[in-house]
């Protein structure tokens, strides 16, 4: 069957495929450092998974520097955890969870004591959860590609590396909204929601 198409939207169709190519042509241009900066989506399943951590990484750090130190011990009940310690329990998850396949955390490091020992010192948090991410990032990529399908236990459930992969970026992304919602809780506005304010 034809669709008929009018004379205006004829018209329309045809400046479109007139303009669009102009339009591009005068778009700004990103530069090298730009374009290597900026996360990008990609078709394979390990770079699918860093990009979303990459993400929640860029999201938690930004938060973590955000809350002013004097905020690192609030919480919003008894026995739950405050605002440092749930960026310290994300930096410490972030080199165990690479142990689930195979891998070693890195020798002088305690990934348990994090929560207690680091919540109340606002640099030292931030930076472990920077080099936390840097660790995951790191193990990540070193599994060989046939290893992403290997079988392996997960807290007792059968799975894959590629699935103890992805809770990294679930868990991250779980904390994120969770960091979010304690900033607001105390004023503090995310800083890229602030941005666009």
């Amino acid at each position: 069957m034809k669709r008929f198409v009018g004379p205006a939207a004829a018209l329309t169709l045809a400046l479109a495929s007139v303009l669009a190519p102009a339009a591009r042509a005068q778009a700004p241009k990103e530069t090298p450092k730009e374009a290597a900066a900026k996360p990008a989506y990609t078709a394979d399943v390990r770079g699918s998974i860093l990009f979303q951590i990459d993400q929640a990484r860029d999201k938690l750090v930004a938060l973590a520097e955000a809350i002013p130190a004097e905020k690192y011990a609030w919480r919003p009940g008894e026995g739950v955890r405050s605002a440092g310690e749930v960026f310290n329990h994300v930096s410490g998850s972030n080199y165990f969870f690479p142990t689930l396949w195979g891998a070693k955390v890195p020798a002088g490091v305690d990934p348990r004591t994090f929560e207690k020992q680091l919540s109340g010192d606002k640099a030292k948090t931030v930076e472990t959860l920077k080099q936390s991410f840097e660790q995951a990032r790191k193990e990540i990529q070193a599994v060989p590609e046939a290893d992403l399908g290997r079988k392996i236990k997960i807290f007792g459930n059968d799975a894959t590396v590629r699935d103890a992969m992805l809770i990294i970026a679930t868990h991250a992304h779980e904390h994120l909204g969770q960091a979010i919602a304690y900033a607001r809780s105390n004023g503090v506005v995310p800083p890229w929601s602030a941005k666009g304010q």
